[in-house]
């Protein structure tokens, strides 16, 4: 197969199964869930080479995992203990759980190679080249396999379990009156957590699969407020990511990882500004238009109190605004037809009498 293939498949596969579960994990705010995982398997890793001697797949996955679900069932604890919030239980479990795994390889496997390089975080450029052999027949590179079967996991459980999770995410106490247990849908989640971040890190690193857990579903929730659409936004986000980035890549000959999860971080901060709802200018825009109104209703009142007729001059070092201001908010009272000129000044029309008496006296009139 086309190692360039490969590497796009590889990188799609991850991106969507990384963005499926870690919608939920911004949603819960348990994003840095998957960074405390991947650090925190390193014992299991440890333990199992020990136990097993050998350094194959298997036993390795099966170590990083077991070591996953305890992350996850140590932070669960400390929160309920009521004296840890969630983001100090996840800042005490993974360093411990992380540097208990750096005494064993420096007591137990110093001669041994097996450091963070090797076992830790891999190298999606070396995927096309990992095969998996079975009954000594060549099936293909061996991310592709473990990749998408982590990614069919995950589909299965979101499919079969939406409105359950959507409803313990967003009202655990509801979800519970209903039936439903919010604690075992929690760690059916967290256990794919553990799984995504297992399953994935061998082939294309830790780095990459934090950074596929959290940065295309935060993009997504700036987007949008609907969780079916945040979904697919967030595996779409992901998968164009992991294609951008290779491309980048290439182009700058750069690592390859890094490149996807930068970026992902450009789509990010693009929807920061931009998000019609949430971005930053629609922000400043929204903030404008309401300073605006606020002038105007401003002047509507002050005038109405000092009426008939106020000088435009009067009206600036009351308010204290610049000549600019007052002339743009003047513009805009004269545009509706709610002010219109006097010998003496300005005053009030019978229309912007009769907006500021539907609207009601706003608690601002009580400061002129």
């Amino acid at each position: 197969m086309n190692p360039t293939l490969v590497i796009l498949l590889v990188g799609s596969l991850v991106a969507a199964s990384c963005a499926l579960i870690g919608s939920f994990l911004v949603l819960r705010k348990l994003a840095l869930l998957g960074d405390a995982i991947s650090h925190a398997v390193l014992p299991g890793i440890v333990l199992a080479f020990l136990f097993t001697g050998s350094r194959a797949a298997l036993p390795m996955v099966l170590g990083a995992g077991a070591l996953g679900l305890l992350t996850v069932l140590l932070v669960e604890l400390f929160h309920r203990s009521r004296r840890l919030g969630e983001d100090a239980s996840i800042g005490v479990v993974f360093p411990a759980l992380f540097s208990l795994g750096v005494i064993l390889i420096s007591r137990y496997a110093s001669q041994i190679d097996l450091d963070l390089d090797c076992v830790l975080y891999g190298e999606i450029a070396y995927a096309p080249w990992d095969t998996l052999t079975l009954a000594g027949r060549d099936l293909g590179p061996k991310a592709l396999w473990v990749t998408g079967a982590v990614l069919l996991a995950n589909v299965t459980l979101v499919a079969s379990l939406y409105k359950e999770l959507k409803l313990s995410t967003f009202d655990p106490e509801l979800a519970a009156t209903l039936g439903f247990s919010p604690v075992l849908l929690h760690y059916l989640l967290m256990s794919a957590v553990s799984l995504t971040v297992v399953g994935s890190f061998e082939s294309v690193g830790a780095i990459l699969v934090v950074a596929m857990l959290v940065v295309p579903p935060a993009t997504a929730y700036l987007l949008t407020e609907r969780l079916g659409r945040m979904l697919a936004l967030a595996v779409l986000l992901g998968v164009s990511s992991a294609v951008g980035g290779y491309g980048v890549a290439r182009l700058l000959d750069c690592s390859i990882a890094g490149a996807m999860a930068t970026v992902a971080g450009g789509q990010f901060v693009l929807a920061l500004l931009l998000s019609p709802r949430h971005g930053l200018l629609a922000r400043l825009l929204v903030h404008y238009r309401l300073g605006g109104r606020l002038a105007g209703q401003l002047l509507l009142l002050h005038l109405r109190k000092e009426g008939p007729e106020v000088p435009p001059a009067l009206l600036g070092r009351r308010f204290g605004w610049s000549g600019r201001k007052l002339e743009r908010t003047l513009a805009r009272l004269r545009a509706a037809g709610w002010i219109e000129e006097a010998a003496g000044g300005l005053r009030l029309t019978a229309r912007g009498a009769e907006v500021l008496e539907t609207s009601g006296r706003s608690p601002l009139a009580h400061q002129l």
